[in-house]
Formats: C-alpha cells, structure tokens, sequence
C-alpha cells in the first residue's frame, strides 16, 4: 500500500467522525536496517530463531555487570536474561517463546514415519492406540498390546532373552529421530559386548511405559529396557528416557522400575547412557531385581 492510499484511508475515516480541514500528515516509516538488508538480498531469510545465538541471547539492557548475566547464562538453558520491555517481554525472547512453544507441540502430535523405521531394520508393532488423537486421550490404550503386535512380536523376537531392547515414540517424535542413532546402535553393541544375549530389538508405536511389562511377559525376557519419548518442554523436545525393569508381570508396580532420563545432546549424551544402561543391566541380572529393589 502506497503513501498516498493511506493518507486517502485516514481522511475518509476522519470525515466519517466529523473532522473537517483535515491536512495531510507525513507518514513516518520505521524501518529495522538489518531486516531490510536482508530483504534486499534475495539470497537470505529472516534470522533462525533456532540458532545458538538467540538460545543465548542477552535481552537485558543497561546492567550494572553485563558479565554476571552471560556466565548465569552459559551455565543454564533456563529462560534467563530475556529482559523486558516495560510490563512486556522483548520481541526476540517473545517470538522464542511462540516459536520453542511450537516446536513442542509438533514433536508430540507428528508420528515417527514407517520408511524411516525400515530403513533401520526396526520391526513396527502398535499398542491398542489406534491414533495419535487417541493416544493422547486415552492413555490406558497405550499400555496395551493390540492383537496384531502380539503376533507379530511371536512370530519376528527372539524367546527368552536375557535383554529386550524396546523403542517407542511416546510422547517426542524428536526423542526417538534425533537420538536413535546415538543410542540404540552402541546399547545392543554394548551389551552383546558384554557376554549378554539380546532379543530382537522393535519399535512400539503410541507406546506408554506399562507396556513393556506385556513385552516381558510375551518374550519371557529376563531385563526389559524401553527407550521412549519424554514429555517435550519449552526449548527441549530430544528429551528420551530408558525404563529398566527385571521379570515384569500384570503385578507389577511403578516403583519396580529403574529409570534413566534426559538422555539427549543437552543432558546425558546418548553415547554415554547407552554405556549406563549396559552396566545398570548387568547389575540388575547379578541382583535379580530393578526399582527399589536395586542395590546400586
């Protein structure tokens, strides 16, 4: 739109209430030089709200030890130094905010794509979820088996393994993606490294966690080990957690469980708990026993 269309907008609205002898007033552009260098340059976008440099970005103006502000921040992800406007947030930690806040809703409501799973080798079962809409509002259909997974688990797993490797999406489509290939490799690597006999590893689909205990029983697994999607937070949807547990049966309790969580670039480096959960297996087979029952 034109200079001269707004100041034609602006005279009728006025005339409308009454004004009258209404001058022309110059139209004042405001104009952020950055963004319009890169407009002109057809070659760029706008900047990635991703990059590192916004994760870090200091918002607070005027500190009496700016330095004090940048070493809180190196030490934390925490949302620190956004600074504010007034009563407002600034815009870039705003826009971080909506655009973090979107990224964790995606990662919970996308699915984990079939090619993707075959291009690993990764049998598919599902449990009784039969959506991800479903999935999210009825979690008791997460912890159950559908009839054609228990087949397919029959027909395609090693029977009675000491160790059953198990990978569900849960709640993070990013959990499983992003550290998939960090983990799951190294963690069979590493327990068969280790003189232990391991089942045939698959992927769960609309997994819970009280699924593994059906897994156990089906395979008659000895250590039953679900790698599955966290709950994605502001800024942190990789977030994936190894639940371990020894001999599960339709009695088993949450606290029989031994859980490993924030496994992640950010938290526990998926390489290095892929070498935890080996010697918490070990553990758990000399002790016979997992959740408070494990002397550690």
């Amino acid at each position: 739109m034109n200079e001269q269309k707004i100041q034609d907008i602006v005279a009728t609205v006025l005339a409308q209430l009454g004004e009258k002898d209404v001058s022309p007033a110059a139209v004042t552009k405001v104009v952020d030089a950055q963004v319009t260098q890169q407009s002109n340059n057809s070659n760029e976008s706008l900047p990635d709200l991703g990059d590192k440099c916004f994760k870090k970005w200091n918002g607070i103006r005027d500190a009496a030890d700016s330095k004090v502000i940048d070493d809180l921040m190196s030490q934390t992800d925490a949302r620190v130094g956004t600074g504010r406007t007034g009563p407002r947030p600034r815009t870039t930690a705003l826009l971080r905010f909506l655009a973090d806040h979107s990224r964790s809703k995606d990662t919970v409501i996308k699915n984990v794509e079939s090619s993707w799973l075959q291009e690993r080798n990764l049998l598919e079962v599902q449990s009784c979820a039969a959506d991800k809409d479903v999935y999210l509002t009825r979690p008791d259909l997460g912890r159950k088996l559908n009839d054609d997974a228990k087949m397919l688990i029959r027909d395609n797993c090693k029977k009675s393994p000491q160790v059953q490797v198990v990978l569900s999406d849960g709640l993070s489509l990013d959990a499983v993606t992003v550290n998939h290939d960090e983990i799951l490799p190294p963690l069979i690597n590493g327990l068969k490294n280790a003189g232990l006999d391991v089942g045939t590893p698959f992927f769960l689909r609309y997994g819970r966690v009280k699924a593994q205990d059906e897994i156990g029983m089906l395979l008659d697994a000895e250590v039953n080990l679900l790698l599955i999607g966290e709950r994605p937070g502001l800024g942190q949807s990789e977030s994936l957690s190894c639940y371990a547990i020894y001999k599960p049966t339709d009695k088993t309790v949450e606290s029989d469980r031994t859980v490993i969580s924030n496994i992640h670039a950010g938290g526990t480096p998926p390489v290095e708990a892929a070498a935890v959960i080996v010697d918490l297996v070990k553990t758990m087979l000399a002790q016979k026993a997992s959740g408070i029952n494990l002397k550690r």
